[in-house]
Order: C-alpha cells, then structure tokens, then sequence
C-alpha cells in the first residue's frame, strides 16, 4: 500500500454553524494527523483513512469563543483532547461523488457518520508527484455527540442551531 500524505498549506478542516438564527460561525481546527494509505489513488475503496483532531486548535477568529468552545460546556478538551475519525467504507455515489462512511469520535460518542466526497482533481507537485484534490462534506447534530450546550434567545429558538457542517478541503500526494 502506497502511503499518502496530506499537504497540510493546501489542506482544512472546517466547520459553519447557523448563530442567533441568521449568521453563521465558521471555524478550523488547525492541528491535525491523517494516516491515508491505499493501493494507489483509483483504489481509494481498498483504503486505510484515519485522521486525529487536535480539538483545542479549534479557531474562530474569536478567542473567547475559541476558549468557550474548548471548555466542559462544549468539548471539553481537557478530558476529550482529540476527535478521530476512521472510515468504514467508500463506495461510488451519484453524480460523480464518492460516498465516504466512518466513524466519527467527539467527547468518546462514536457514530457513523457520511461524507460526500468529491474529487477536484490532480496536479504536479514540487516534491516530483501528484497532488490530488479533494472536497469532503457532511452536516451533524452536535447533540449527538454530547455538544449539547444551548441557550434560549428572546425571539425563540437556541442561540446555536444543532446542525454542523463539516467540511474538509484535502490535498494528498504520495
């Protein structure tokens, strides 16, 4: 199996949220390991995918958002530091997608998760091989996983929607 790493200045792990009902957070957790091995690139349905999150990378661009997110009342990322995720399967989908299920691992809740997965393409590197481009999404409920902090705002519903999307911009090259 051919062993493939991600470039991590072309690479994110980003996350949006709707907030007080109309705007929405958007946020990256910069830290983060990829262990990507596969037969080659075609074979990605005969892959090992396993990524590790450091959470407390998490960033907003609002630091005492960050430290709040970061906190027991959200991840508490002093006893649930990492987020993993390992995939199951990936199989053919709709429309040019590939359909990548795993298990995703937030403040140690497991649940299988699915991600559209859709191949940008590829181009040479500067290391003598072939970047290859990747757009993965999915959306979750964050009560699921135990994110289950939630104030009310005065003109009705949760101050945080329950729905996060996820979405993750990979470049790997072998």
């Amino acid at each position: 199996m051919a062993i493939f790493t991600v470039d991590k200045a072309r690479s994110e792990i980003c996350f949006t949220v709707r907030h007080m009902r109309i705007s929405k957070v958007k946020g990256t957790f910069a830290s983060y390991n990829a262990k990507i091995e596969a037969p080659t690139i075609a074979d990605l349905h005969r892959s090992v995918i396993d990524i590790e999150i450091d959470v407390a990378s998490i960033s907003t661009m609002d630091i005492a958002r960050d430290q709040h997110l970061i906190s027991a009342d959200f991840f508490d990322a002093d006893r649930f530091p990492k987020i993993y995720f390992s995939k199951t399967s990936l199989t053919q989908g709709e429309e040019g997608l590939l359909q990548l299920t795993g298990d995703l691992t937030i403040k140690n809740v497991t649940k299988n998760v699915l991600f559209d997965v859709l191949y940008i393409g590829n181009e040479p590197n500067d290391w003598g091989s072939e970047n290859h481009r990747f757009t993965c999404s999915t959306v979750i409920n964050r009560k699921d996983f135990g994110l289950i902090y939630s104030t009310l705002i005065e003109a009705g519903g949760t101050i945080i929607d329950e729905h996060i999307q996820i979405t993750v911009y990979i470049d790997i090259h072998n």
